[in-house]
């Protein structure tokens, strides 16, 4: 028998399913009680994905809930389901054809179904995504302060000023939520034994990445966005590029690869080495990044603090 597969468009309020290979098709609304009927619907056809994609927000509440009924639930990329809509010619669109496309994108791709996040997991990702949030608000009132006339830039300060408090607290908060746990703990203090990665880069990972160590290093790499992909057809070669994955973790591991490239000896000699059989500097700082998501991966796996001959 073929598996049965569940797509779910999300709105804000109300939740348009699809179920193959039976074509069934209805909707429920996007609150307690309708997510509470869709998952007594949903658990006796004992699905093998119930697909959903990332839309803002709104899917979160509704992925928990599946997932809490013990149903296997997958978020898949919105861009990747929109370009398999026009592979397959499908113009008009409406909720419930999304659906449709959804189900039949998760039914033909396979999508790997991981665990979600744990509540607290979630509650440090909020935080952590909350801080970036600021730090580009006060990256670009800086921005404006430097072209802004004189009667405009003591109001720029001001808010420079409190972005920059609320920022501190935010640290707090994340500080507070870390230390309070002994596991989190622990895993920070093997991330940050390695050179190059500090305790903002520590817990980005842990905080947005919490497969961490449960994958092998081909995996975490086309997680973040670090695995390259191919580009070639008959006798032509093209050049190869990374891409999708998580952008935020992405960003924090070039950021530490940065830093380790200068500060890491092991990480250091690998890019020169690089640099040195030709490479362009961005393919061997990309190479460098992946080393050192491979090497945090390993720390984490084995519970092993940084050790140089690891590398």
């Amino acid at each position: 028998m073929d598996a049965i597969v569940i797509g779910i468009d999300v709105s804000k309020d109300r939740l348009d399913v699809h179920v193959l290979p039976s074509q069934e098709a209805f909707w429920v609304p996007r609150d307690e009680v309708g997510i509470a009927a869709l998952c007594g619907r949903l658990a006796p056809l004992a699905p093998s994905a119930v697909a959903l994609e990332a839309t803002g927000g709104f899917e979160t509440v509704v992925a928990a809930g599946l997932a809490g009924a013990g149903l296997p639930v997958v978020v898949i990329n919105p861009s990747q389901v929109r370009a398999f809509a026009q592979a397959l010619g499908r113009r008009a669109k409406t909720d419930p054809i999304d659906a449709a496309v959804i189900a039949r994108f998760t039914q033909a791709t396979k999508p790997a179904i991981r665990p979600l996040p744990d509540a607290e997991t979630q509650a440090l990702a909020d935080l952590v995504a909350r801080r970036r949030q600021i730090v580009a608000m006060i990256a670009a009132e800086r921005q404006r302060e430097t072209r802004a006339p004189a009667q405009v830039r003591k109001s720029i300060r001001r808010l420079i000023k409190a972005l920059e408090k609320e920022l501190a607290s935010v640290d707090g908060d994340i500080d507070g939520a870390v230390r309070g746990s002994p596991a989190w703990r622990a895993k920070e203090d093997l991330l940050v034994s390695v050179p190059g990665i500090g305790p903002t880069i520590a817990r980005t990972l842990l905080a947005e990445m919490p497969e961490l160590a449960s994958l092998d290093r081909r995996q975490v790499a086309a997680l973040a966005g670090l695995a390259p992909w191919t580009r070639q057809s008959g006798q032509w070669r093209g050049k190869s590029f990374i891409g999708g994955g998580r952008a935020s973790i992405r960003t924090a591991l070039f950021i530490g690869a940065l830093v380790a490239s200068r500060h890491n000896p092991t990480l250091k000699a690998f890019r020169d080495r690089l640099v040195a059989a030709g490479k362009p500097k961005m393919v061997a700082l990309v190479a460098t990044a992946r080393k050192l998501l491979t090497i945090l991966n390993a720390s984490l796996r084995t519970s092993t603090p940084w050790q140089p001959k690891d590398a």
